[in-house]
C-alpha cells in the first residue's frame, strides 16, 4: 500500500464514513452459479454519497498486461491526503469482455475492501475462470439380480410356502428384481431355512 506522508485526517474521514456505511446490497442475480450478489454499480451507489459526505473521493486505474489485469484504488480526502492500493487477477478469455470482467471484478472487491463493507462472493470465479465447485460424485447403483435369479427366488419362495409380497418386505425391497445381486445367496440361504423350518 502507498501512502501520503500524513493520513490523520483521511483515516479521521474514512472512520466516520464506514460508520455510516452500510453493506451493499445483493441485487444482482448470477445465473451461472445460482446466486445473488452485489455488483459494482451498487457497491458505487452504496460508497459514493457516504464518501462524498465525508470528504472523501475513489479514483480507480485499470492497466492489463501478460494476462493479468491490475486496478490501482486510490482514496483521497479533500486534504490532499491519500492512501493507494493495487489488486490484480488473471484473464480468463484474452479477449476484450475477459479483460472487461476481470477489471470489473478487480474494482468490485477493491472498492469495496477499501470502504469496509462486505458483499457475497459471486462472479470472482468466472472473471478469473474458475467453474462452479464440483458436485460430489453420486455412488454407482448396485447391480441387481438377473431374470434367471429371481426365478430361482421365486421357486424357492413358493417351496418355503412364503408369499412373495411378505418376503419381499422381510427383505425391505418393493419387489425381487430391485434385490441387488450381492444379497442373492444369502436370500437363498434364508429361503432354504424357512422352508427346512416349515417342514420339520
Amino acid at each position: 500500500m502507498n501512502k501520503s506522508e500524513q493520513i490523520n485526517e483521511l483515516a479521521t474521514a474514512l472512520a466516520k464514513a464506514q460508520g455510516e456505511l452500510e453493506n451493499a446490497a445483493k441485487s444482482s442475480n448470477n445465473l451461472h452459479f445460482k446466486s445473488k450478489y452485489a455488483d459494482l454499480a451498487e457497491i458505487l451507489n452504496t460508497v459514493r454519497p457516504v464518501f462524498s459526505a465525508n470528504g472523501l473521493s475513489v479514483s480507480q486505474c485499470p492497466s492489463f498486461e501478460a494476462g493479468i489485469v491490475s486496478v490501482e484504488t486510490v482514496l483521497m480526502h479533500s486534504s490532499g491526503q491519500w492512501m493507494s492500493s493495487v489488486i490484480s487477477a488473471p484473464v480468463s478469455k484474452q479477449d476484450a469482455q475477459g479483460v472487461g470482467s476481470a477489471i470489473t471484478y478487480c474494482r468490485r472487491y477493491s472498492l469495496a475492501a477499501v470502504a469496509g463493507i462486505a458483499q457475497e462472493d459471486d462472479d470472482a470465479n468466472s472473471a478469473v475462470g474458475h467453474a462452479p465447485r464440483p458436485q460430489a460424485p453420486q455412488a454407482a447403483p448396485k447391480p441387481k439380480v438377473t431374470t434367471q435369479q429371481i426365478e430361482q427366488l421365486r421357486k424357492a419362495i413358493t417351496v418355503a410356502g412364503i408369499s412373495e409380497a411378505d418376503w419381499c418386505e422381510i427383505a425391505k425391497i418393493p419387489s425381487l428384481d430391485m434385490l441387488p445381486a450381492e444379497r442373492f445367496e444369502g436370500a437363498m440361504a434364508y429361503i432354504k431355512a424357512q422352508a427346512q423350518g416349515n417342514a420339520a
